[in-house]
């Protein structure tokens, strides 16, 4: 078993999550992490341990050495496991061997990089800190809803969560947690930190033609693909509609290709597959508008790019990101509300170029101002100092 050692004084954070980068197929928790890293290896150091593989995927990335521990940065070191040790005992060693201060969990439901970590860990008295991502929000429960809660209550008999404590992005998460892991349960609230590095803004002074709507996000239920596809049949001005995101469930994307089949002439949808993080910020520059009516959103990364590259959003009204219209920066809206959906969209395909211009501005100023933001910075940090 290969140990890894650490350097300085700094805080050793063992971050333990399924998939990691250069992955792109799992959304939203790796460029959280992807982040959190980045502001962060300033003061900490990071030990990722992770998968050697995509979602969906058993072939090892081509870029990565995988059951040894490498250099990520100056400060961040990834242990990507091939599919062969992603096993009890292998992980009971790798924990023991390496040298951490504090072990941060992503997730809930996964069994060997969310429940069995903490079995493992828990005997090694180390302080841990379980990061839920909204899995215990209740839209996460629309999908193996009944799996999700008799877990849950098999958690709660063995106490797997005592002396454990979570991190929640926001005041409602934190609600949440309480309610279902216990009211005496330990929450600190850190919203995720936005990408650091972003392109420079440059005013936009009219929209395309015909307009030009972006859908980043993974092909599902939850992230209400077929709800936005289906408003679409209602909209009476031409409009164009890129997707990318990752298709896991088949039978779904085939529901929504006949609906765009059988959408006017005027609408155009295409999509354009999974889009490397790497690459986001530079591609939204090409749209006038971003959209995503999921059924609920944690944090939601790509609704703070789009908006940090002064793109207007319309997304639904489960999200952190609340009144929009009153910050002139898009639309939230109640996806079970048709006629809201469609409102929306005709407000922003109609909007005046003078209009436009103003609130893709507010869009960046209000982007930039969250990103800037110190306190963000300081509560992420806090996680690790008053762990």
């Amino acid at each position: 078993m290969i140990v890894s050692r650490v350097k300085g004084n700094r805080k050793k954070v063992l971050i333990v999550i399924d998939w990691f980068l250069p992955g792109t197929m799992s959304g939203g928790p790796v460029r959280s992490y992807a982040n959190l890293i980045e502001h962060l290896t300033d003061e900490f150091e990071f030990l990722v341990v992770t998968r050697d593989s995509d979602f969906g995927s058993d072939r090892p990335y081509d870029t990565v050495i995988s059951n040894t521990w490498t250099e990520f940065n100056d400060y961040t070191k990834v242990f990507y496991l091939s599919n062969d040790n992603v096993k009890r005992e292998f992980l009971k060693e790798l924990f023991q061997n390496t040298e951490f201060d504090i072990a941060y969990i992503n997730g809930i439901y996964s069994w060997y990089f969310s429940i069995l970590p903490i079995i493992l860990l828990k005997p090694l008295g180390k302080a841990i800190i379980v990061s839920a991502r909204g899995m215990l929000n209740p839209q996460a429960f629309s999908v193996k809803g009944f799996k999700k809660k008799s877990f849950l209550k098999i958690a709660s008999v063995f106490k797997l969560y005592n002396n454990v404590s979570f991190h929640a992005t926001n005041a409602d998460e934190a609600s949440f947690i309480k309610s279902i892991i216990g009211d005496k349960t330990l929450v600190q609230i850190a919203p995720n930190l936005p990408r650091k590095l972003r392109p420079s803004f440059q005013q936009r002074t009219q929209k395309q033609n015909p307009v030009s709507f972006i859908n980043l996000a993974r092909v599902s239920v939850e992230k209400g693909t077929l709800i936005m596809l289906k408003t679409l049949s209602n909209i009476e001005q031409p409009l164009k509609l890129d997707l990318y995101g990752p298709i896991h469930d088949e039978v779904y994307w085939t529901q929504c290709q006949t609906v765009i089949s059988q959408l006017p002439k005027h609408i155009n949808v295409t999509y354009k597959g999974v889009l490397p993080s790497e690459k986001i910020p530079e591609t939204l520059t090409d749209y006038d508008f971003f959209v995503l009516l999921s059924e609920g959103e944690n944090f939601g990364h790509a609704i703070i790019e789009a908006l940090s590259s002064g793109l207007p959003v319309l997304i639904s009204d489960k999200t952190p990101w609340k009144a929009l219209e009153s910050k002139l920066i898009g639309w939230d809206v109640d996806i079970k509300n048709q006629y809201d959906i469609i409102k929306a969209f005709n407000e922003a395909i109609k909007m005046s170029e003078i209009e436009y211009s103003k609130c893709s501005k507010a869009a960046f100023e209000y982007a930039e101002a969250f990103i800037d933001n110190p306190e963000v910075l300081k509560q992420n940090k806090a996680l690790f100092l008053n762990a």
